[in-house]
């Protein structure tokens, strides 16, 4: 029964780490924008829910899932320039609350036109030939399709990573992100640096549905409930902080999984239960910066 128990016990956590990761491609989207812009983006959830319908819609005009991985993000992150571009871009030095609404209302507009082009019928997505069935991890069998995304997250981090450690573009989004009236000074085109930001969290919020398409379905209403758990882990970890967001993703990804092994209708408040104490020990989060709000 000890050796069950610890058997399950680890399943659970893998999968938790699983879902965590979906957590991370979203929060670090929110954070990179937040940190860089400071813009509460209220429509990631439906960048998300679009990433899916997108890669849906690919996969049914035969263009196969590898493809897709590709296409998804560049897309999304296509349609993240344009909005910033022409919608966000205007309401800078006006206060958070501006951006806050605008999204806010984008994302209804996102989700009404999915409805029109798709209907309300939700659509399954199949896995992959290659990542069905099952692999031994040592604690028992895990789906190798979720050991695929964990993978598939973690060399994203690593190209982000590189790409803002070693590249001098990614040199001036950290000082930009510190201080742009500085940058601006020395020349650097900030609205540019800006707009390939908000572009770049959005192609990850895209990515990130395409990869959860095959764990649950494509539905116009996804974007919505991981959109609230995504806010969560970036306060939680840190607003703005991109460590902040792959700690705190991992760690909402496995106390919402643990919760569901012992007491499944707690699951999600466990949650915000999980905010409410990191905010009552430490208001900025685990990685953030004390007054970033202000």
């Amino acid at each position: 029964m000890a050796d069950l128990t610890l058997q399950l016990l680890g399943l659970q956590l893998f999968t938790g780490i699983a879902l965590g990761a979906l957590y991370v491609l979203l929060a670090i989207g929110l954070s990179l924008i937040f940190g860089m812009l400071t813009v509460v983006n209220f429509a990631h959830g439906a960048f998300y829910m679009l990433g899916a319908y997108v890669g849906l819609w690919l996969l049914m005009h035969g263009v196969n899932f590898w493809t897709a991985l590709i296409l998804v993000p560049l897309a999304i992150g296509a349609l993240g320039l344009l909005v910033e571009r022409t919608l966000i871009r205007p309401l800078y030095g006006r206060g958070l609350d501006y951006p806050l609404l605008l999204t806010f209302g984008l994302s209804y507009m996102i989700v009404e036109l999915v409805r029109v082009f798709f209907g309300n019928t939700g659509y399954p997505v199949d896995t992959p030939d290659v990542l069905q069935g099952a692999v031994d991890i040592g604690v028992g069998y895990f789906p190798l399709y979720r050991l695929f995304v964990i993978a598939a997250t973690v060399v994203v981090l690593v190209g982000l990573w590189l790409f803002l450690e070693r590249t001098s573009f990614g040199l001036i989004v950290r000082a930009g992100a510190r201080d742009p009236e500085i940058v601006r000074i020395l020349g650097v085109n900030i609205a540019r640096v800006w707009l390939i930001v908000f572009g770049i969290g959005t192609g990850l919020a895209g990515l990130a549905g395409l990869l959860a398409a095959p764990l649950q379905g494509v539905i116009p209403e996804m974007g919505g409930p991981i959109l609230a758990e995504s806010f969560v882990v970036t306060v939680v970890g840190g607003m703005g902080s991109l460590l902040g967001a792959v700690v705190a993703g991992l760690l909402v990804g496995v106390v919402v999984s643990m919760t569901s092994l012992f007491a499944p209708e707690m699951s999600r408040v466990a949650i915000f239960a999980l905010m409410a104490i990191v905010l009552l020990l430490r208001p900025q989060g685990f990685f953030g910066r004390a007054g970033l709000m202000s």
